[in-house]
């Protein structure tokens, strides 16, 4: 039989190791952590000799006191630090909680203009930066403030557009989708529509010639439909599941559920990185997920990175 001493001491641990969890997720994880992945691959199709650098951010989320314009700032000196070729831009710049005080575009989009990469940096929108625009959501299409403030910071926004870049005399495409949960339509029998504006045919359908290809879909549900002629796939959205245990998120916002949730899948000869993000969506804290810039190295040899 357990004596109410031990009892006791066995109840105020459990509470202490829980207090002491609640605040790094809350207040470590997500507000001083800042990972760097790393993922070194050569998929199908991608021509031999091209050695490509990419950089990916995603989820940002501006938010203060969690993720301010210096915040970001420093996150993007540390990406130009990594010295890619390539840097892109995964969507979801708005708040993705109500914790804080909002930063408008005209404050974050200069600081990520801070990005510097020989091949440019590129970007396309997530489902909180047209939910958060009331202007957008009205008429049912852009540009968002998002995208003007990206674009008036020198940074390309894709909405189901392609274009041809060149890396050492090599050509490859970069293209990059329309959000797949753009507009919210009024709920019916207490459920909301989600109307998606991306053009997976129309999108792909403006590459021209052999080259190898990369996109760029804010949500990975899109990636069962995308077909071999895409080398890679890049995302965001998920946030890891933002909790992640043992490889698991008990939550994930993917209707594949863990399928998508995370990292490196490759599947029927096809290649998709899935980042865990920057900031936080509805609740602000992470755990064994921490904020993360992506690496992604094409082309190169296939030794540990």
């Amino acid at each position: 039989m357990i004596s109410r001493r031990n009892f006791l001491r066995g109840a105020a641990s459990f509470v202490a190791g829980s207090l002491a969890m609640s605040s790094y997720a809350f207040g470590v994880e997500p507000l001083l952590r800042l990972a760097v992945s790393r993922y070194r691959l050569n998929p199908a199709g991608w021509p031999a000799g091209l050695q490509l650098r990419i950089c990916a951010l995603a989820d940002i989320h501006a938010v203060a006191p969690a993720m301010t314009t210096d915040r970001i700032r420093a996150i993007a000196a540390t990406a130009n630090a990594l010295k890619p070729d390539l840097t892109v831009l995964l969507g979801d710049y708005s708040r993705g909680h109500t914790l804080g005080w909002p930063i408008s575009a005209r404050e974050w989009a200069p600081a990520l203009g801070t990005l510097r990469a020989p091949l440019g940096v590129h970007a396309v929108l997530g489902n909180h930066d047209w939910w958060d625009d009331r202007a957008a959501q009205q008429s049912g299409h852009g540009p968002t403030l998002a995208q003007s403030a990206l674009e008036a910071s020198g940074i390309a926004v894709y909405h189901n557009n392609s274009v041809r870049l060149v890396k050492d005399g090599q050509p490859f495409w970069l293209a990059g989708l329309g959000d797949q949960l753009a507009l919210l339509r009024s709920p019916r029998l207490g459920r909301m529509i989600l109307t998606g504006l991306a053009n997976l045919d129309g999108t792909l359908g403006q590459v021209t010639d052999d080259a190898p290809v990369i996109l760029m879909a804010h949500e990975p549900d899109i990636f069962p439909k995308v077909p071999s002629r895409v080398s890679l796939t890049l995302s965001g959205h998920t946030h890891g599941g933002q909790v992640r245990l043992f490889g698991y998120s008990p939550i994930v916002p993917s209707n594949f559920g863990n399928r998508f949730a995370y990292g490196h899948v490759h599947e029927d000869g096809r290649d998709l990185v899935v980042s865990g993000g920057l900031g936080c969506s509805n609740v602000p804290l992470r755990f064994g997920v921490p904020p993360e810039l992506v690496v992604v190295e094409l082309g190169y040899p296939e030794t540990a990175v």
